[in-house]
């Protein structure tokens, strides 16, 4: 991570690891990616106007008390979609992507995280 005087020189801080993985078969297919932040491409299965898909990312580097954040970085509609992290625990996470654009879409959009460390207890 860089150092605070890295920051303010205009690097950004967060991890430094990061990685891609391709969901296989529909938008509900889990995914693994062992790495601090990424890019999940979606598969390109239709998803209702109205419906959610929730899938699993299997990752050896989650602890139960980091935080997930998920964002829809590329693809797709802008606006489109819903993304929110459903649950934590140790060694993976859930995505829950919805589909709030008025019809239904059939679109491999590319899902950005990041963790952020939680508090040991």
């Amino acid at each position: 991570m860089p150092s605070q005087f890295e920051v303010t020189a205009g690097k950004a801080i967060g991890p430094t690891t990061g990685g891609t993985v391709t969901q296989a078969t529909n938008k509900t297919t889990g995914v693994t990616l062992n790495t601090e932040s990424g890019q999940i491409t979606l598969n390109n299965a239709a998803l209702g106007d109205g419906a959610e898909a929730k899938f699993t990312v299997t990752n050896d580097r989650v602890a139960a008390t980091d935080v997930p954040h998920a964002v829809h970085g590329s693809g797709g509609t802008a606006g489109a979609y819903t993304v929110n992290v459903a649950a934590v625990a140790a060694g993976s996470f859930d995505i829950s992507v919805g589909n709030v654009s008025g019809g239904s879409l059939s679109q491999a959009i590319v899902i950005n995280f990041v963790l952020l460390k939680g508090a040991s207890s």
